[in-house]
């Protein structure tokens, strides 16, 4: 890879106004601005500031405030993910920035394309691209050139998304099967699928026949409604083992089951009951981070990200008391004083610990 000097200090220019723009075009419906659940512009501005200046590099956004020496079996410090590519990208389509969207492609894909997919992370201190995709991430990025192409009239986003959805389909997808990783090195799939990482909505758009488009869609809508816990509890499974044929889950992660909730509320295939558990849990502040399958809480944490995801929820199904509880309750997590580090940002204070998703799925929230 060639050096990101220059490229860093265009991004970072892009960034400064992709805050400015954020400043004057917040369009939020909802309650008056005197109402203390509305986004402001201040929300968005001072998280846009945190992330460019606070938690952007050459190569893009930290998966964490804190370096590490990046040799961790997880992505940690400053290394990238083409998660955190592809949550960018997306945002600067929601927002309407045309500039930003084509800086943070054309870094995307320098950093993380691959041969037969993209890495799904990069550290810059080993100079290492690995050699695994993850199927969510290159979805979201394929999902970003749609609608960046569909936002701005740029063809060529529509045709680039084209040409990578039908690479995804080559390496990810075995006899209508979606797989969660490509490996460029063994040239081979894992045996099973995540539920939160079907992203029906990307799929419907991929440039594949329509009966090939039409076998994916049944096997995996099949496999996501079929994850279903209870109404007691309507949350998902974890992942679908396709040589058992069956679903396993240790616990059940929040993030992961709202993740499943939203991709299914993007196709108007919600289910009531979970919308119904949601409000209710978001209202209480008690949605917590992991639980039984039988929906016992494992513990009392709460994220920024679970907040973040039911806000979006609640935009896609035109929920606004939805969307604006969710974001109080996300806004509990905020970085209010001025003189940390992290001000403007979501994380910890006391031991300066801010993590990409958190923070990009916050500022995707804001923009929804």
């Amino acid at each position: 890879m060639e050096s990101k000097g220059s490229k860093n200090s265009k991004v970072i220019v892009l960034l400064m106004s992709l805050v400015l723009l954020a400043a004057c075009s917040s369009n939020k419906a909802g309650p008056s601005p005197s109402s203390s659940n509305v986004v402001t512009q201040s929300d968005e501005q001072v998280l846009y500031n945190f992330i460019h200046t606070k938690l952007t590099g050459p190569y893009g956004v930290y998966t964490n405030f804190q370096e590490t020496d990046q040799i961790g079996e997880a992505a940690s410090g400053h290394e990238i993910l083409s998660e955190s590519a592809g949550l960018m990208m997306r945002v600067a389509v929601l927002i309407g920035n045309k500039e930003l969207f084509a800086a943070q492609w054309k870094l995307a894909k320098e950093t993380f394309d691959m041969k037969e997919g993209f890495s799904y992370r990069y550290s810059p201190k080993l100079q290492k691209q690995y050699p695994v995709n993850a199927a969510v991430d290159d979805l979201r990025l394929i999902r970003a050139l749609y609608e960046a192409g569909e936002t701005f009239g740029e063809a060529q986003y529509i045709e680039q998304a084209d040409k990578y959805g039908q690479r995804f389909y080559k390496n990810n997808v075995k006899n209508g099967y979606m797989h969660d990783f490509y490996d460029n090195e063994y040239k081979n799939v894992n045996d099973s699928i995540t539920l939160c990482y079907i992203n029906l909505s990307t799929l419907r758009k991929l440039s594949i026949s329509d009966e090939l488009r039409s076998i994916l869609l049944d096997n995996m809508d099949g496999i996501l409604q079929g994850g279903y816990l209870s109404d007691q509890f309507p949350f998902y499974e974890t992942r679908f083992d396709y040589k058992t044929d069956k679903y396993s889950s240790e616990n059940i992660n929040t993030v992961e089951s709202l993740l499943s909730i939203l991709s299914l509320a993007e196709v108007d295939q919600q289910k009531a009951s979970s919308i119904t558990y949601i409000k209710q849990q978001v209202d209480a502040g008690t949605l917590y981070g992991q639980y039984t399958k039988e929906g016992i809480p494992t513990n009392d944490i709460r994220s920024t990200a679970i907040y973040a995801i039911t806000a979006m929820i609640g935009s896609e199904i035109g929920d606004e008391t939805l969307y604006h509880q969710s974001i109080v309750r996300m806004n509990e997590f905020r970085v209010s004083d001025s003189s940390s580090v992290l001000y403007g940002g979501f994380g910890d204070v006391h031991n300066k610990q801010a993590y990409s998703f958190d923070n990009l799925m916050a500022l995707l929230a804001y923009s929804y």
